[in-house]
């Protein structure tokens, strides 16, 4: 059997991890089509060299998920169509907040994996490495938020490769990690402006603000990704849509 990926044993992802990976992205292309029986864990575990265990466990995970279902006696099967998380966020904040049809930069200022601070640890339940982007927004080619992201290196192999200037985090998240995003903690307040952000947006330190912060959590209640945002001062709307899905 052809594959386009391998397990990397050197990868800080765990082997399940990478296997419920190759699975999940192999039947949301349609390679293995709805109703189609997958390979045996026998084969899968020749193929990627790794223990009945492991394939067992991202198998199970992706049933839960609604891509597999086993059949007793025959296998497993494609059951993929729409995975149903219960809701759909519809989350595009640039839209939301400035409306259609404006022109939108990204410019990504410090990038890299760092060691989380105590407040990150508090949001990410975590004390490993965080993957840190920090970047300014220019909306029509005006200066209008600072977002500061903060992401799991152990949910994410290899994010340093990932295009990020083109990719939301949330789509990132949806997409890449082993844990599917099923709820979005969203809390908005006003603060004032102080340190580096008062100079990057150029505002005076002390000035009123919009700081919104954004926690993705997984179906076993891991969080995923934090996003801070911090606003200019300008007039904004927030939106935040949810669609059920039947």
């Amino acid at each position: 059997m052809l594959t386009e990926k391998t397990v990397d044993r050197e990868s800080r992802q765990k082997l399940y991890v990478q296997i419920y990976a190759i699975i999940k992205e192999k039947v949301e292309s349609r390679e293995w089509p709805a109703n189609t029986q997958i390979p045996t864990e026998d084969e899968l575990c020749r193929t990627y060299d790794v223990s009945k265990a492991t394939v067992r466990t991202a198998i199970t995970e992706l049933g839960k998920k609604g891509y597999l279902k086993k059949k007793q006696g025959k296998g497993t099967f494609v059951t993929y169509a729409r995975p149903n998380s219960g809701v759909e966020f519809k989350t595009r904040l640039t839209e939301d907040m400035f409306g259609w049809g404006v022109s939108v930069r990204k410019e990504i200022l410090v990038k890299g994996v760092k060691k989380p601070t105590e407040d990150i640890k508090a949001y990410l339940r975590t004390d490993g490495d965080i993957y840190y982007v920090l970047c300014k927004r220019l909306i029509n080619g005006e200066t209008a938020y600072l977002e500061e992201s903060f992401i799991p290196v152990s949910l994410f192999d290899r994010i340093e490769v990932e295009d990020i200037y083109q990719t939301s985090f949330y789509d990132l998240a949806r997409q890449k990690s082993a844990k599917e995003v099923i709820k979005i903690i969203q809390t908005i307040e006003i603060t004032e402006l102080r340190g580096d952000a008062a100079a990057i947006l150029k505002a005076e330190e002390g000035t009123p603000v919009l700081l919104v912060h954004r926690l993705l959590v997984g179906q076993d209640g891991t969080p995923i990704t934090y996003t801070q945002l911090t606003g200019s001062g300008r007039k904004y709307k927030i939106k935040t849509e949810l669609e059920g899905i039947a």
